[in-house]
């Protein structure tokens, strides 16, 4: 074989090894980048879930307002629950809840005037500061009735069960005092306009 016959074949080798090399390092590049973007996409997903549940850790200060409210302040007595409280975000009636498209009531339920604060004047009373400067905690409490007043099992949504347990041997029936059932709904509102929504329900003896 002539050494020109041989160079020619050193350098198309040399040329294939290129290709292949070139190749390899564009494939090492691309699962590089998608490794990257997995990694950022998993941290950016864990924050969010940090973020979310430190606003509803927050969102208890609210439950413990409420709390106090029932026990010792404004709403501890049970005929100072029969009309409407705007200075404590208090509604003696059910209030209205945000829609779906047809118009009907969807299983959401959160009432508008956390939604729309323009709609109603019950959350008149201003917004609770969270545990940072940028949190506020806002909350309605809505009886569930479709009147105010002294509330029935006719206009209220009430509890009767009795409760478990009792003496062997006693005869005697006695009936279960009837509870009310309010709803606590809190908007916590925090860093960028993001917004979490919590709700529980409780009932007191009427």
């Amino acid at each position: 074989m002539s050494s020109g016959g041989l160079h020619n074949c050193r350098a198309q080798q040399r040329g294939v090894v290129l290709i292949f090399t070139l190749i390899i390092l564009l494939i090492l590049t691309i699962g590089a980048v998608a490794l990257m973007r997995s990694v950022n996409t998993s941290l950016y997903g864990a924050g969010n879930l940090a973020f979310r549940r430190d606003l509803m850790n927050q969102g208890e200060v609210a439950v413990a307002n409420v709390i106090a409210e029932f026990k010792t302040g404004d709403l501890s007595t049970s005929g100072s629950t029969l009309n409407n409280v705007p200075a404590d975000n208090y509604s003696a009636t059910m209030l209205a809840t945000n829609t779906t498209n047809n118009g009907s009531y969807s299983d959401e339920g959160v009432p508008l005037v956390l939604l729309q604060p323009t709609l109603g004047t019950v959350g008149t009373h201003a917004d609770l500061q969270g545990a940072t400067s940028e949190v506020l905690i806002r909350y309605v409490i809505d009886r569930l009735c479709n009147a105010t007043g002294v509330p029935n099992s006719t206009t209220c949504v009430q509890s009767t069960s009795a409760p478990a347990g009792g003496t062997a041997g006693n005869t005697a029936v006695v009936t279960p005092p009837t509870a009310t059932v309010y709803r606590l709904t809190v908007r916590v509102t925090g860093a960028r306009g993001t917004q979490v929504f919590l709700q529980t329900t409780f009932t007191r003896p009427d």
